[in-house]
């Protein structure tokens, strides 16, 4: 497998690390820098075995090149430039006809339909050596969840291939927006990660913000103005029930978010003047207070272990960034560059804080070390903010205004490297972004 390696060689040229193969084991790449050239594949549609599955054969290896596409890290030779058609799952590949037009890696698959039931079978191919990358699988399914069965695939072969863990068969809950901007309705909506399957969680009779995933992806914790204060609920998204999480009578609360153990929720309380973060148990709804100051502390966020948190605070006499143990306690600052930082939000890999930055005029999301090093800058915009992460950890999904009387805010993702910007498709306007853990 020579040409695989130097294949990603080349894809990873600028990376800040990287593992050679052994020889008992696959490839292995740690991405954190940006591309030169992506790797080069194929995706023939797939086989259908029998009249049934020709709706789905060729949807499903279109969803599956639109993932992979997508990352940056991967760049799709054309269906119209293949020279050979695969008829046959099972017959051998004519490799020559796939290297004659620069395909590096194949994938092939084959997919039937029985009743209401779907099963896609794939494999992944290393065109140049003509070996087959780790074993062929398959996935079953109800037909009408086709899209996700290509989702899983996709997520196969891009770890295959990077050594990553995977992303694309997730969802993101966010705020849809619709109307003119002095007559913004904002409602909760509900998507696949690309934007496919749309479905509306709340209607747009009161102002929701802040939509924040359970660490399995059932539930859904946000902000409502529905009692004309605000107040945390939590909404089962299965049933799309809802209950009020946090409803004290004179007293705000707002900026909520899960523990790692799906447990107890983090947020922040407002009265008397004063903002501070409490957390509270789901089930008991007894609640402990966390920090203890003048100044306005919101926008927690749990490392993916539990054990610290990390929020904004002007304490200082400026918004930036402080970590403290989960329990409360003493806080340290770790942002120390110019300007304003908020909304912070531990990577799930546990090595990055994502953050806002308002600095010169201009908003920002930017990535730091948990102790505030290495901060790197990654978008610049009239309006940034609100960053989530991938499951992976390795695409940031936002939300940006633009300028204006009509200013409208949409949904853009982007790469830990600053590369690959792309906007997320909704029917409406978007933000305040969650991206849920792969689905189960």
């Amino acid at each position: 497998m020579k040409w695989f390696v130097l294949a990603l060689t080349v894809l990873v040229a600028m990376f800040a690390s990287f593992a050679t193969a052994q020889s008992n084991g696959p490839l292995r790449i740690e991405i954190t820098e940006g591309v030169i050239e992506p790797l080069p594949f194929a995706v023939p549609d797939f086989v259908p075995n029998g009249a049934p599955a020709n709706e789905y054969a060729a949807n499903l290896s279109r969803v599956i090149a639109a993932d992979l596409s997508g990352t940056g890290l991967f760049r799709e030779v054309p269906v119209s430039a293949h020279i050979t058609r695969i008829t046959d799952f099972s017959a051998p590949i004519k490799f020559t006809d796939w290297k004659a037009i620069n395909a590096q890696a194949l994938i092939t698959g084959a997919v039937s339909v029985s009743g209401g039931n779907a099963k896609v079978q794939f494999r992944v191919w290393d065109v140049f050596s003509g070996a087959e990358l780790g074993n062929g699988l398959q996935f079953a399914g109800p037909v009408d969840g086709w899209r996700r069965m290509a989702h899983k695939v996709a997520d196969e072969v891009y770890s295959r291939i990077t050594g990553e863990d995977p992303y694309f068969d997730s969802r993101v809950v966010f705020v849809s927006e619709s109307g003119p901007k002095d007559k913004r309705r904002k409602r909760l909506a509900i998507m696949d990660y690309d934007g496919a399957n749309l479905q509306y969680l709340t209607d747009s009779s009161a102002i929701v913000l802040a939509p924040r995933f359970s660490p399995t992806g059932d539930r859904v914790l946000y902000t409502s103005y529905e009692s004309g204060f605000p107040r945390i609920y939590v909404l089962d998204i299965g049933k799309v029930t809802r209950r009020v999480l946090e409803s004290t009578d004179g007293i705000m609360s707002f900026a909520p978010r899960f523990a790692p153990d799906g447990k107890t929720v983090v947020f922040s309380l407002s009265q008397g003047g004063n903002t501070d973060i409490y957390t509270m148990n789901v089930s008991t709804g007894s609640r402990s207070r966390l920090t203890s100051s003048p100044s306005i502390e919101t926008a927690p966020s749990y490392s993916p272990d539990g054990s610290q948190i990390v929020f904004e605070s002007d304490r200082s006499g400026t918004q930036q960034l402080y970590v403290m143990s989960a329990a409360g306690g003493e806080a340290r600052r770790i942002s120390f560059g110019k300007g304003r930082y908020g909304t912070p939000v531990w990577s799930p890999r546990g090595d990055l804080i994502a953050f806002t930055k308002q600095a010169s005029n201009r908003f920002h999301i930017g990535v730091m070390r948990v102790d505030g090093s290495e901060e790197r800058l990654l978008t610049a915009s009239f309006l940034d903010e609100g960053p989530t992460w991938s499951p992976n950890g390795r695409v940031i999904m936002f939300s940006r205004e633009t300028q204006g009387a009509n200013g409208r805010s949409s949904l853009y993702s982007v790469d830990i490297s600053g590369r690959n910007l792309r906007p997320v498709r909704t029917p409406d306007g978007g933000s305040g972004p969650s991206w849920s853990p792969l689905q189960r």
